[in-house]
């Protein structure tokens, strides 16, 4: 036999900073550069080192301080280091600075999530919502971004490597894709109205959460459909849509994208659209990785976008997933090494009613663990609205 050639895709290297500030606590700096190594991963580089500098404020030309940028450039030349991701936005001019000194591509966190929402979008309207949104960041920042924008956008017929001499053709043709895409945005957000027109007299429930907290999971158990999950961040960009049924009441459940810490501004405003079935619903469900050392955060953050796109008070019901993972953690921490899941699970259920006033369920979307449960309050919850929308429908079902 000949020789076996290695079909393994070769990840392109790259270093995290990130910037930590008087008060920050260097575990929460840590927690961030994981979630920032993920992100790297998930659009397929291979983070090797993360670096952190103490500064108050990052320095106006180039984020970190100059002996930091020295440690950073040393690695960088050294392990042969290709792109370098900073966990904060970018001004065009530290981009430009850094890539000067560098010599590689520089990533901020904004056009690190704009290009792997770009990766993962699969439908006509996610698609362009992320372009749009991803020449919208673009515009200011033309410089060598065009190389960014080159990488995925292939034969659009918008010519890339302009030089400083050009920036204002660019612009101009970046602004004409932008009008393009706003046009075409419109088209298929009119056609989104008339489809959830026709879904009016029907109980919607929305699936919400922080990325990669298991709602894809949770969608697939509750309307027994195949729906694609997956253990990496925005693995769901487009919205799924499922009519199913619990005690004879009908209702549909969608799942759409994961929130997340710092998301972009021009994302928020191009999905506004596609989270219009969050704005719509009359039921979230706000599903929590209680195992995650960074939950009540992330909870924040999720309350913190609903009231930004306009549903910060719809009727909430808490799913706290991965238990089976959390009471290991609980049990160590605030409970007795006696106590049995069942009291765990009845002392968390005290406690987190108590903190959030919402309804709250414990449940293992992997292990199907308390799903009835789930279920029952679910059905319970969708049964009340059901009722308000069709007043005589109980009456007339005996």
């Amino acid at each position: 036999m000949g020789d076996l050639i290695s079909t393994e895709i070769k990840k392109e290297k790259a270093a995290l900073v990130a910037l930590a500030r008087k008060d920050d606590r260097l575990e929460k700096i840590q927690e961030y550069l994981d979630e920032l190594a993920f992100l790297s991963e998930t659009l397929g580089l291979s983070a090797r080192r993360s670096f952190i500098q103490r500064l108050d404020a990052p320095d106006s030309r180039t984020f970190v301080g100059k002996g930091k940028l020295e440690e950073i450039k040393a690695y960088v030349e050294e392990e042969g280091i290709e792109t370098v991701i900073f966990d904060d936005d970018l001004s065009p001019s530290q981009i430009r600075n850094l890539e000067n000194i560098l010599k590689t591509k520089i990533y901020d966190r904004s056009l690190l999530i704009l290009d792997i929402f770009l990766k993962r979008a699969r439908t006509a309207q996610a698609k362009t919502q992320v372009e749009l949104a991803r020449y919208q960041y673009l515009l200011p920042r033309l410089t060598r971004m065009w190389t960014h924008l080159e990488r995925q956008r292939g034969g659009t017929g918008t010519r890339g490597g302009a030089g400083e001499k050009e920036i204002e053709t660019d612009r101009r043709a970046i602004n004409n894709q932008i009008a393009i895409l706003k046009k075409r945005l419109q088209k298929i957000e009119k056609q989104g109205i008339t489809q959830r027109k026709n879904r009016a007299d029907i109980v919607k429930v929305a699936l919400v959460g922080y990325t990669n907290v298991g709602k894809s999971t949770l969608m697939r158990i509750l309307s027994k459909a195949e729906v694609f999950a997956e253990n990496k961040l925005f693995a769901t960009v487009d919205t799924t849509v499922r009519k199913i049924h619990l005690n004879q009441t009908p209702f549909l459940i969608s799942d759409t994208v994961g929130f997340i810490r710092k998301l972009p501004h021009h994302l928020i405003e191009s999905f506004k659209s596609t989270l219009q079935e969050v704005r719509e619903a009359d039921i979230l469900l706000h599903v929590v990785d209680i195992a995650h050392p960074g939950y009540e955060e992330q909870i924040d953050v999720v309350n913190h976008t609903l009231s930004e796109i306009g549903a910060g008070d719809k009727t909430t019901i808490m799913v706290y997933n991965k238990i089976d993972l959390a009471i290991k953690n609980f049990s160590e921490r605030e409970l007795q090494d006696e106590d049995e899941p069942e009291d765990i699970i009845a002392h968390l259920k005290r406690t987190f009613i108590g903190r959030n006033g919402a309804e709250a369920v414990f449940i293992s979307a992997a292990k199907r663990e308390n799903i009835d449960e789930l279920r029952e309050i679910l059905s319970r919850k969708v049964a009340e609205k059901h009722h308000m929308i069709f007043p005589n429908y109980l009456k007339n079902a005996d």
